[in-house]
């Protein structure tokens, strides 16, 4: 979505008058809305949010969100709050500080906003009405009973935005659930008040309002949804919507997107071949389907897939095999299947790679979807465009999802994002511009250490066996010489406290250097990446794997002896 998209949510849960205080808080799912627009992968809006502010900062938000717009622009209004009729039907939004009895001066005339969304130079401008009253919003100026159920959006479709822009009304009921009686506001068939923004947060946030599964939640797909959820629950409250907008507006993205594809009907000589009881024939049918597998026309080809799979489910081995080998050919295949964009500054350009789809055009055809917010993809003419966003410190790793006809595809997505630092400022008072610095360039020290930790620890474990082969002559040379030898004599004669010493020092030194090695990756981690970080551990644990017993082995080798050399 590359237009401006712009939302402002208003979301009122406390009021100085007590009369008000009877509705339930909405807070909750202002923030749930708030949340799932602006995420990247779904609204990808950018979101201001007002809460429980008095009607003048109400006011002021409001003309300041639709004032300075451009006719690409996507305006989204919601409004999650109390309503309150005035004595003469009109609707007013309440404020933190409203007062029943002052509304024009207290609270936020419906005739103001209307008013704001007359005037703005969006192109497209979209209101949610989650209020007790939000039904009356489309009657204005016009009478209104007090309660009871009205057509409310009869007037509002009589005026025609200006300009040839767009405008949507989407409110949570068609009916006056709540009368205002005096100082209070009394109650009748009250629904609850968040059940109509949880249906939108839920069908946006699942991508369950995607009705027709072509990727985009639509206003027409979210208002259907809507409808059917809070009817659902609430047989009482009825959604109500008025659309003065030509053409779709998309206002998300669907994560339940798959690829759809009507196939062409096979032509009746294939069809013939197919079920021919001749095996001949029926290899002469998987051949042409094979061919039309491969078309340019993916209606064509996904007629063609469709039966071959038909063929590998039902016929016999041979013919079978040659369907599925012919079904291989459509599937999946992004090359490369993992991306590692190593060491980024952050706050640098977003920096882009390349993924290639192999394959005939079926197979080509896909959804690419990012799981993590700092991940785009965007689909080129060679297949997909990676893009990482490093403004997030740290060891970036996520996934794009490739959705495919039958199957599905993931490419992993890995990234170092280094940390922003500053020059220190001269004592002469002027402070230097922060300046980005990748990470020191001398970012061998910890892969080095690692390096040599294991070569002391291999030879730890060569001098044990060498010390171990000695201790063993020794012993035997001992033994043959019978009651007057000494084992000192002997051990020093085949030279076995040169290894045992070696080793132990060696050993010793290894589980040292690996100790330093891990010291350093934890303390500057974003010097290194992944692939480097994954060496430098398998590095050290064998180090660990290998130092620790020799030098346990050589330690009891040396226990003995001195214990034995007394004695023997």
């Amino acid at each position: 979505m590359t237009d401006s998209r712009h939302a402002l949510i208003i979301a009122n849960d406390r009021y100085d008058e007590q009369g008000l205080k009877k509705l339930r808080a909405p807070a909750q799912d202002a923030a749930s809305l708030a949340e799932v627009l602006h995420d990247p992968q779904i609204g990808d809006f950018e979101v201001e949010v007002v809460r429980n502010e008095p009607a003048h900062v109400m006011r002021r938000r409001i003309q300041r969100f639709f004032n300075d717009r451009r006719r690409n622009d996507t305006l989204v209004l919601h409004f999650s709050c109390h309503g309150l009729k005035s004595e003469s039907g009109e609707l007013y939004f309440a404020a933190s500080d409203t007062d029943p009895v002052l509304l024009d001066a207290t609270a936020v005339p419906a005739q103001f906003v209307r008013g704001c969304m007359s005037r703005t130079r969006a192109g497209s401008s979209v209101l949610f009405l989650d209020c007790c009253y939000g039904g009356a919003f489309s009657k204005g100026s016009s009478s209104v009973r007090s309660s009871g159920d009205v057509n409310v959006l009869e007037s509002f479709n009589a005026e025609k935005p200006p300009g040839g822009r767009g405008w949507a009304v989407i409110t949570a009921s068609n009916s006056m659930e709540y009368a205002f009686e005096g100082p209070d506001l009394a109650e009748n068939s009250a629904p609850r008040p968040s059940l109509f923004t949880h249906a939108v947060v839920q069908g946006l946030e699942t991508g369950e309002a995607d009705l027709d599964l072509d990727g985009e939640v639509s206003l027409d797909d979210l208002y259907d949804y809507v409808f059917e959820r809070v009817r659902e629950q609430n047989p009482n409250q009825t959604p109500s919507k008025t659309v003065e907008m030509q053409g779709d507006l998309h206002l998300a993205h669907s994560k339940c997107r798959r690829t759809k594809i009507i196939p062409i009907d096979l032509p009746p000589s294939v069809k013939s071949a197919i079920s021919s009881r001749n095996a001949f024939a029926r290899l002469g049918a998987v051949a042409e389907l094979r061919s039309r597998l491969r078309n340019e026309s993916l209606p064509i080809a996904e007629g063609a897939r469709q039966a071959l799979e038909e063929v590998a489910r039902n016929d016999i081995r041979q013919i079978a095999d040659e369907a599925c080998s012919a079904l291989r050919e459509v599937r999946l295949q992004p090359s490369p299947a993992r991306l590692d964009f190593g060491l980024l500054p952050r706050g640098s350009p977003p920096q882009r790679k390349s993924v290639t789809l192999a394959g005939p055009p079926l197979a080509r055809c896909c959804v690419a979807q990012s799981t993590h917010g700092w991940l785009r993809v965007e689909e080129s003419a060679e297949g997909l465009d990676v893009t990482v966003d490093p403004s997030t410190e740290g060891h970036l790793s996520g996934d794009i999802v490739l959705k495919g006809v039958t199957a599905e595809a993931v490419i992993r997505v890995e990234a170092v994002v280094a940390r922003e630092r500053e020059e220190t400022p001269p004592k002469g008072g002027d402070r230097e511009t922060p300046s980005l610095r990748p990470p020191p360039r001398k970012s061998h020290l910890s892969p080095a250490l690692a390096t040599a930790a294991l070569a002391a620890a291999v030879t730890s474990v060569i001098t044990l066996i060498m010390a171990a082969v000695r201790a063993e002559e020794a012993v035997e040379n001992r033994r043959a010489e019978g009651p007057g030898g000494v084992l000192e004599t002997h051990v020093e004669a085949v030279g076995m406290l040169s290894p045992l010493t070696t080793c132990l020092i060696t050993a010793a030194t290894a589980l040292v250097l690996g100790a330093f090695a891990r010291h350093y990756l934890r303390a500057r981690g974003n010097s290194y990446t992944a692939q480097a970080t994954g060496t430098i551990n398998f590095l050290t644990s064998t180090t660990k794997v290998l130092a620790i017993p020799a030098l346990i082995l050589a330690a009891l080798i040396g226990i003995a002896y001195l214990v034995a050399k007394g004695q023997w």
